[in-house]
């Protein structure tokens, strides 16, 4: 199946939405896009998860190296994701400590109540 990447800006965000499955073929995909909005100058990076229907373990490799990536230059990485299965990987992994993860786009930004100061639990 086909990557689906499109960027938007929402106030001070970049949303990266993701559409398909991030496998070990699509992931470098992945990788090359985060790489370029933050070497780009974002630093309040968004990845919106909604359309992900796999996620494999190359996919989470992909997102744990662009929050490495983006500490050191004092940014800020979250995930949008209300899929039970993705977020049963996320909590498989204990990612979802690593990871703040919000039940929508809006929440992510701090459009609404759960904003970026504090993810809604996933459990």
């Amino acid at each position: 199946m086909e990557l689906s990447l499109t960027t938007r800006t929402v106030g001070e965000h970049t949303v990266l939405e993701v559409g398909g499955e991030v496998d070990v073929y699509t992931a470098p995909k992945l990788r090359e896009r985060l790489i370029e909005l933050i070497d780009g100058g974002s630093r309040k990076v968004v990845v919106d998860l909604g359309r992900v229907d796999f996620l494999d373990s190359t996919g989470l490799g992909v997102l744990v190296g662009a929050l490495k990536r983006l500490r050191p230059a004092g940014g800020t990485f979250g995930l949008v994701c209300e899929k039970e299965s993705l977020l049963k990987i996320f909590r498989i992994t204990a990612l979802d400590q690593v990871f703040p993860i919000f039940p929508t786009v809006a929440a992510a930004t701090g459009a609404e109540p759960g904003g970026p100061s504090g993810a809604v639990p996933t459990a």
